[in-house]
């Protein structure tokens, strides 16, 4: 479903990915591993082509979507829920949803503020409370409901965990664990490595932008020098 193929991508001189290959299965959920500053986000970002790449290719679904506009590769069918969340915070919950609402597409999961609402209890019991009277765990979620209103065939979760309390935690892995169970394919960038083993099919781990790890958790648990070098603190 998707491909990155040599990808190369830079922040003004600075050079954060380099030469990134790496592919992802349809219905697979991939665990994009690494410590801070290591190029997981700026991964996301040039998969959405927020970060556009100086060299190298995206393929989504076989289109090669390198320099395509990000509201049009959102339009294809990738997700994406960044780590900063940004959600509206002077609109509702209701309102946040239905600024992320785009038609049904074949082959992806069909989502109505209904059924998120049956995913995230909590958002439901709080509908018409505005973005910035919510918890960081409950914007966290209306991020991601927000995200399946585009009813996207691959999802991108940047630090799904990242600064929110552990029984959230535990939900979110709950959640994503339902999508995969929908068929949704799903890339998560985490550091958590325990939580990632739970959600995750693959691991790809990456450091200063270049690719070091590419396979199972069963394999990466063999391989505990691979671990100690790129995911130790």
């Amino acid at each position: 479903m998707l491909e990155i193929n040599a990808v190369h991508s830079f922040y003004g001189k600075a050079h954060i990915l380099n030469d990134l290959s790496f592919s992802v299965g349809k219905g697979e959920v991939v665990a994009l591993l690494g410590r801070n500053g290591a190029g997981k986000t700026t991964t996301m970002k040039s998969i959405m082509q927020l970060v556009r790449p100086r060299s190298g290719t995206v393929l989504f679904n076989g289109k090669d979507i390198t320099g395509v506009s990000p509201h049009k590769v959102a339009q294809l069918g990738l997700g994406y829920v960044p780590e900063e969340r940004r959600i509206f915070t002077d609109l509702t919950i209701l309102e946040n949803l239905e600024v992320g609402r785009q038609k049904p597409r074949e082959g992806a999961p069909v989502w109505t503020v209904d059924a998120l609402f049956d995913l995230f209890p909590n958002l439901s019991e709080r509908r018409a409370n505005r973005g910035k009277a919510l918890s960081g765990g409950e914007q966290q979620m209306l991020t991601i409901a927000r995200t399946l209103m585009g009813n996207p065939s691959l999802l991108l979760l940047d630090e799904p965990s990242e600064g929110i309390a552990p029984v959230i935690v535990e939900e979110m892995a709950q959640t994503i664990l339902k999508f995969k169970s929908q068929g949704l394919t799903v890339i998560i960038s985490e550091q958590n490595l325990h939580f990632a083993k739970i959600v995750a099919d693959r691991a790809v781990i990456i450091e200063g932008g270049q690719k070091k790890f590419d396979d199972s958790f069963d394999a990466l648990e063999q391989q505990p020098e691979v671990r100690d070098a790129y995911l130790s603190v």
